[in-house]
């Protein structure tokens, strides 16, 4: 990412950090897993935008003294023991580089500098970024918190909203990075289709998804692979993908890559033995269509929440048709989580959008499905579109998703 994109999202930041009010974004550690082994470190995606850096235990700081803005970053300080064990801490230069912060100082100094510019600025209220429903900033503890209170001795105040919506419109920086990562997605979805077979375990399947990514450098997963055959595709967050797939299941495999922090979310589903039934193409069709319908809904100036009130009128339809329901009301026993979400540096991507309309330059997904436990069908569909000026565009429109587009694929490659 070009260091201009970072230093952009600063001045937008320092829009909103009025006379008087300073910011505090931390970038995290990665929790201890057990003995000396830690979980795998992933940044804080608020100090990543500000900044671009993913190392663990910075400190982005921006302040406002009435005549200017003014900023630091503290970053670890560099250890040779430590240089040997776990790899070298940046240096103040590389971090520059990075980030275009060129006023630097160490972890070590937080305390003093922020009494600092409390003292010298006139600071009268300090930003965090706390999450809803917690009780300290991301990055730190909350006994650490509450040091900083009792040190500052300043009014506290929470710019986790504020941040959010300065990330729900995306750059085409943000927008190529996504488009990489549903690539990469899309080659990892036509491996487990490519050599699915019945009797496998969804594990198994569930490993080729995983090979595809690590040969092409993925790091880490945009989320937890949800690779869910017959009944088991009706349960929305299923994950233990741990049982045998039987000989007419259908497989939902709800999965995506990370790229430079940003991510893809695809769903796609298919027969495990290359064939659908007759119930099942029903089923799939009226999915599918209903996704079309509300992705050509899809237009700035439309409510969010609209979208998913369109599916469901649709539903309450079809449904009739079909002979599965009888009412309107029945819709959400086959039918119970919405249709979009917001994505970006997160899967489901922060900011209130849920609230508003849609907007030029948001990328959201849109994930119809039907889950039919009775007959052990549950599938959906899913895509992730950028809104236009009078549109959008489905950013994942490779990746193959019609009845005949799937059995001919899987024909290919030997299913039977």
């Amino acid at each position: 990412m070009d260091v201009i994109f970072f230093e952009n999202n600063r001045k937008k930041l320092s829009s909103i950090i009025d006379k008087g009010e300073m910011a505090v974004l931390f970038s995290g550690r990665a929790p201890k897993k057990l003995g000396d082994e830690s979980y795998l470190f992933t940044p804080l995606r608020n100090f990543y935008y500000m900044t671009g850096l993913d190392r663990q235990d910075m400190i982005y700081i921006m302040y406002n003294d009435g005549n200017g803005i003014g900023d630091i970053l503290l970053i670890e300080p560099y250890d040779e023991v430590s240089a040997k064990w776990t790899g070298a801490a940046m240096l103040p230069q590389e971090v520059t580089e990075i980030s275009g912060i060129g006023n630097i100082g160490y972890n070590s100094d937080l305390y003093n500098v922020l009494e600092e510019i409390i003292s010298e600025n006139n600071i009268k209220r300090i930003y965090f970024d706390i999450e809803e429903n917690e009780n300290a900033p991301e990055g730190i503890s909350e006994m650490e918190y509450n040091e900083l209170k009792s040190r500052c001795a300043v009014e506290m105040g929470n710019i986790h909203d504020p941040l959010a919506e300065l990330r729900i419109i995306k750059e085409n920086c943000e927008a190529r990075r996504i488009r990489i990562a549903i690539e990469i997605t899309k080659d990892g979805i036509y491996a487990m289709m490519k050599n699915a077979r019945k009797g496998m375990y969804e594990y198994e399947i569930e490993a080729y998804f995983d090979y595809e990514l690590k040969r092409q450098g993925v790091r880490d997963l945009a989320f937890k692979s949800i690779v869910a055959s017959g009944k088991n595709g009706t349960v929305l967050h299923y994950s233990d993908n741990n049982c045998p797939i039987g000989e007419n299941d259908l497989v939902l495999c709800d999965v995506g890559a990370q790229y430079e922090y940003y991510s893809g979310d695809i769903t796609r589903t298919f027969p495990v033995s290359g064939k659908f039934t007759e119930r099942q193409k029903q089923i799939y069709n009226i999915v599918l269509e209903g996704q079309k319908l509300v992705i050509d809904s899809v237009k700035p100036g439309v409510e969010f929440s609209r979208l998913n009130e369109i599916l469901k009128e649709y539903y309450a339809v079809r449904l009739k048709e079909i002979g599965l329901i009888t009412s309107d009301e029945e819709v959400s026993r086959y039918y119970y989580h919405g249709v979009s979400h917001s994505l970006g540096l997160e899967t489901h991507d922060t900011g209130r959008y849920r609230e508003g309309i849609i907007r030029k330059g948001m990328i959201f997904t849109v994930e119809p499905g039907l889950y039919i436990s009775e007959e052990g069908i549950g599938i959906r569909i899913e895509d992730n579109v950028m809104v236009t000026d009078t549109g959008c565009i489905v950013l994942s429109e490779d990746i193959i998703k019609s009845v005949e587009d799937i059995e001919s694929f899987m024909a290919g490659n030997g299913n039977d």
